[in-house]
């Protein structure tokens, strides 16, 4: 390509002045080009980085179940609140929403908003005790068993395996029947949490193991263990800190299938027994109603639907976020 004039090259003062600039050859071809600056170059190098943003719909959900666990936590001190189990209202009986009952008044007057609240008590007490008993437990299975291998490993999946084998309703009604008194299926809290614990520690014991299966032949591991950092030191101070927020993520879904389980075990009558309300107790209390009163087990389906949504939306979106890819590193 022939030379260009030496008093048309870019840096000449008259070619600054524009936007744009031309090159005179010697051939007197003219070629225009336009102005190219450091910013502009700078900013075609420089790797941007894509950031994964919450969204509206998550701080609506995490809105809503913070609300919700509020009420519930403080029923007993709310002044819009009533008693779960006063009739205070029979004359009212099966009267549908209004200004003084929100969700309307059950066959023998008691108020299904101050139900539905303190149903919320049991229902997320049991899901939070049984994640949190699943997810320690579950996770020191999974994590010593992916890390040691063995025959520990071998027998550690062996019984999981196993254990999910069973369908879990058939389970969870055996362990219900057999941890109740002699001769009855009265339930009690920690019976229910105990049965739901079993079914969830299996699954939470897979997520750990496999995510530390995926660590334990990374670089930085293969370094500590190069160093002669201890197999305790490597799995306490390498490997735990990035199995736990997958766990975390996928706990709050777990949150919602515990709610379903206990809400099934308490439609069946084998939850938490009666006076003490619970979602599942409150649809079965409004089953005979649905010609005349749906509110009854309309509003508990409805709060049990917006609760599962919730739970299980902010655990896909944290999943999403805290999903470490090998090209992000």
């Amino acid at each position: 390509m022939p030379a260009a004039s030496p008093d048309h090259l870019p840096g000449n003062p008259a070619l600054s002045e524009t936007p744009g600039g031309r090159l005179i050859t010697e051939s007197q071809f003219e070629v225009s080009f336009d102005s190219v600056t450091a910013d502009t170059v700078a900013d075609e190098i420089t790797p941007h980085r894509v950031v994964k943003k919450l969204g509206v719909g998550f701080w609506i959900a995490v809105g809503f179940l913070v609300l919700l666990t509020s009420m519930a936590i403080l029923a007993p001190y709310l002044p819009f609140v009533d008693e779960p189990n006063a009739t205070d209202f029979l004359l009212q009986a099966e009267a549908g929403p209004s200004y003084e009952h929100w969700m309307g008044v059950d066959a023998i007057g008691r108020d299904v908003f101050s139900r539905v609240v303190w149903g919320a008590r049991v229902s997320l007490s049991i899901a939070a005790l049984t994640v949190a008993f699943g997810l320690a437990i579950g996770g020191v299975v999974g994590l010593t068993a992916g890390f040691y291998g063995g025959l520990y490993e071998k027998i550690s999946v062996g019984s999981l395996d196993i254990m999910l084998a069973f369908p879990p309703l058939i389970l969870a009604l055996a362990l219900v029947s057999f941890l109740s008194e002699p001769g009855t299926q009265n339930a009690t809290l920690f019976t229910v949490t105990l049965t739901l614990t079993v079914l969830t520690v299996p699954a939470f014991a897979r997520i750990a193991r496999a995510t530390t299966l995926g660590f334990a032949q990374r670089e930085f591991v293969q370094a500590s263990r190069t160093l002669g950092a201890t197999k305790g030191r490597v799995l306490l101070r390498d490997i735990f800190p990035n199995v736990v927020p997958p766990m975390l993520s996928f706990a709050l879904i777990v949150v919602a299938i515990v709610i379903v389980g206990e809400g099934t075990l308490s439609f069946l009558g084998l939850s938490v027994s009666s006076p003490t309300p619970t979602w599942g107790s409150l649809i079965n209390d409004g089953r005979d109603y649905l010609d005349s009163a749906p509110h009854i087990s309309l509003f508990p389906c409805l709060i049990m639907f917006l609760t599962l949504l919730a739970f299980n939306y902010v655990g896909d979106v944290l999943r999403r976020r805290f999903d470490v890819k090998e090209v992000s590193l």
